[in-house]
Order: C-alpha cells, then sequence, then structure tokens
C-alpha cells in the first residue's frame, strides 16, 4: 500500500498496491502491520457499511469523543462521494483546516481520518455505497458533528447537497470551546 500523508498531520489518502494478470487484479486492502509502520492506529473493532441512493447526499461532519474518539478508514465500494475530514485539535497548526479526497469504485483510494478530526462526504453518483472501518466502536453519547457549511472551516464541496438529515443540518457554530472540549476529555 501507498501513505500519502495529506495537508493535515496524521490523514492519509492510502492506495493499494495492485497485483496484475489476465484475471484481473488483486490489492491488499488492510494490513495492520503497515497501518502501525506508519504509526497509525491499527486496531480494528468495528466495520459500517453506508448506502445513498441520490447524488448530492450529504452526511457529516462527524466525530466522538474520547473515550470513545474513532480513527476511521474510508472507501467507497460503488459509485463516488467527495470526502472530507476537518482538524479539530486546537494544539494542531492545521487546527480547523480541511483536506478531502474523490474516492471511487474505480480508483480504491481510502482516507485514513485519525482521532480529533470530524468527517464527512457528499455522493458524486446516485447508488454510492460508503465502507468505514474503525478503530472504536459507536458510542452515541459520545457522538459530536460540526455543521458541513460553518464558516469557521470554509470547506468547499462540490454542489448544495440535494439530500441531508436534519440533525447535520442543525449543529451550531464551531467554537474553540468546543474543541477545547474535546481535547480535554481526549488527555483524561
Amino acid at each position: 500500500m501507498l501513505f500519502k500523508e495529506t495537508r493535515l498531520k496524521g490523514a492519509f489518502i492510502i492506495e493499494p498496491k495492485k497485483f496484475e494478470d489476465e484475471r484481473g487484479f488483486l490489492a491488499p486492502s488492510w494490513s495492520a502491520q503497515e497501518f502501525a509502520a506508519h504509526g497509525l492506529d491499527a486496531r480494528l473493532v468495528e466495520c459500517n457499511i453506508s448506502q445513498n441512493h441520490a447524488k448530492g447526499t450529504l452526511r457529516g461532519m462527524h466525530y466522538q469523543l474520547p473515550p470513545f474518539a474513532q480513527p476511521k478508514l474510508v472507501r467507497c465500494t460503488r459509485g463516488a462521494i467527495y470526502d472530507v475530514a476537518v482538524d479539530l485539535r486546537p494544539d494542531s497548526p492545521t487546527f480547523k483546516q480541511w483536506a478531502a479526497v474523490e474516492l471511487s469504485q474505480n480508483n480504491h483510494l481510502m482516507f485514513y481520518i485519525p482521532t480529533g478530526f470530524a468527517h464527512g462526504y457528499q455522493t458524486l453518483t446516485d447508488d454510492a455505497e460508503v465502507f468505514y472501518q474503525m478503530s472504536e466502536v459507536y458510542a452515541p453519547d459520545c457522538a459530536r458533528g460540526v455543521r458541513w457549511n460553518d464558516p469557521a472551516f470554509q470547506i468547499e464541496w462540490p454542489a448544495e447537497p440535494t439530500i441531508m438529515n436534519q440533525r447535520d443540518r442543525e449543529y451550531a457554530d464551531f467554537n474553540l470551546d468546543l474543541g477545547k472540549l474535546a481535547i480535554n476529555a481526549r488527555t483524561k
């Protein structure tokens, strides 16, 4: 696998190394050893599939507080998505900055999003399916979010969302106190 760190420290775009022949190809999509060698959380405790019916669907921006903060490995297994991570670590030089990558069934890329980041995506095709691997279980009491269009981040989305749930639309404006809450909880 080829690991390329984004401008956000700890967030990686990962390209599977393909072994091709006349049948097609084989490409490893997970290796605890390779992830650990790059300093990434190599635990795998939960996997989810997200099915999205329509192009323009936006999900996010989500994260969890410790002790259930979730590093995520995300890939698109059908269709295509615009995948976004926002650095919410107040002590980071890239605090409140974002990075994005197009993930698709054709490019086979994966996005590793570490603890302390919010994550979300917008579908670029109808019938997009997303596969997540997480290093921590989902804990509803620790689930949080920031608004997809919060001016604090200035995320450039490909298009205005066509479908989004009410909760994602109504997250409050981000402020530093929210960031301190996340970082303080992480250190306990």
